[in-house]
């Protein structure tokens, strides 16, 4: 039985009894399926469908007298049917392509608008994974001394968006030297990503000409340091923690209470998230399939972002698990294709 395949009429009352539950949070019973005009089967054949649902492990029955919850398994079947029906492609205009044309440059201030805007619209926790600096083309780049051990880099993308991030070393550089190395980054490597510039200095470092041999085994060891710190210090940008807060009835808040505590974890939770990332337009994570316990209770809907040529991070939702899948994966998507086209066409 739990291996077999359902049959239309099975798929039907399926999902009808997840729609029911989504929208009352209530167990589902075969008498007010029987009452809605799409059923028109008795409600002794409803039963025996619905146990048979119980039986392949799509349904659970909290009590003997009570009607039928959707488990994670049912919850799967319904979102996979959903896909087919609330993604589409074609010319439809984003609402949301104003809220982003706003920003000038600044990609952190756009990440943060995305995350807002997830928020706002779901009425849930929205976030965005900022990506490596590492990893991104760059235009320009800048070092620029703002401590003894601090170094600011600044980094104009291929897409002319602008990230900063401050660097500590434990080796001493002066702004001279720091201005050497810019200048000797963007002569050689324009185009690239330190990624790939490290991985040339390490390969060819025998062969440079003893004037450049001091800025170049000092950039080495700057990199070094910048991609342990960039290990340890993932990125995420979130909005709406409240609003979970706000909805105690769809959550155990002890556990919401260690969900936030891991919010501040950021890197741990960026690292997490950017595991994620996949070829899917959306990909959604329904309790225990994140494999993290602290959001059993919990849906995930994510979408990744990025330039034509080069994927560059997630966003999504966090909520729970009775979150209207119907409206939320085609929001997910929309904010990450909107956020993406801002990317690829900002001037």
């Amino acid at each position: 039985m739990k291996n077999a395949t359902l049959k239309e009429k099975d798929r039907q009352i399926l999902n009808l009894i997840v729609e029911n539950y989504l929208k009352v949070g209530k167990p589902v019973s075969s008498g007010l399926l029987s009452q809605k005009k799409r059923i028109l089967d008795s409600p002794a054949t409803l039963r025996t469908i619905m146990v048979k649902l119980e039986d392949m492990g799509f349904l659970h029955q909290p009590h003997t007298s009570a009607g039928r919850i959707p488990t994670d398994k049912g919850l799967r079947f319904y979102v996979n049917h959903l896909f087919a029906t609330v993604l589409h492609d074609g010319g439809q205009t984003s609402p949301f392509g104003g809220e982003f044309a706003q920003e000038k440059g600044d990609f952190d201030s756009l990440l943060v608008k995305a995350s807002k805007v997830l928020a706002e619209q779901s009425d849930n926790l929205g976030f965005v994974v900022s990506p490596r600096i590492s990893r991104i083309q760059f235009r320009y780049l800048r070092f620029i001394k703002v401590g003894e051990d601090r170094t600011l880099v600044i980094l104009v993308t291929t897409f002319n968006m602008v990230l900063t991030e401050v660097v500590k070393t434990d080796i001493y550089f002066s702004q001279t030297e720091l201005d050497g190395a810019s200048e000797y980054v963007n002569q050689n490597f324009r185009g690239k990503n330190l990624q790939a510039i490290r991985d040339h200095l390490f390969r060819e470092l025998p062969t440079f000409r003893r004037s450049y041999e001091i800025i170049v085994n000092k950039l080495i060891v700057f990199l070094k340091t910048y991609f342990l710190q960039e290990e340890k210090e993932g990125r995420i940008f979130l909005q709406g923690a409240a609003r979970l807060i706000d909805k105690p009835e769809l959550f155990d808040m002890e556990r919401l209470k260690i969900l936030f505590q891991n919010f501040e974890e950021r890197a741990k939770l960026a690292n997490l998230l950017s595991e994620f990332i996949a070829l899917d337009r959306v990909k959604v994570l329904i309790g225990s399939e994140s494999n993290v316990p602290d959001i059993e209770d919990c849906s995930l809907i994510l979408s990744h972002y990025g330039t034509r040529n080069q994927v560059l991070g997630s966003l999504g939702i966090l909520g729970p698990k009775r979150i209207p899948y119907d409206r939320i994966i085609p929001l997910v998507d929309c904010i990450a294709k909107q956020l993406s086209h801002t990317i690829s066409h900002h001037s």
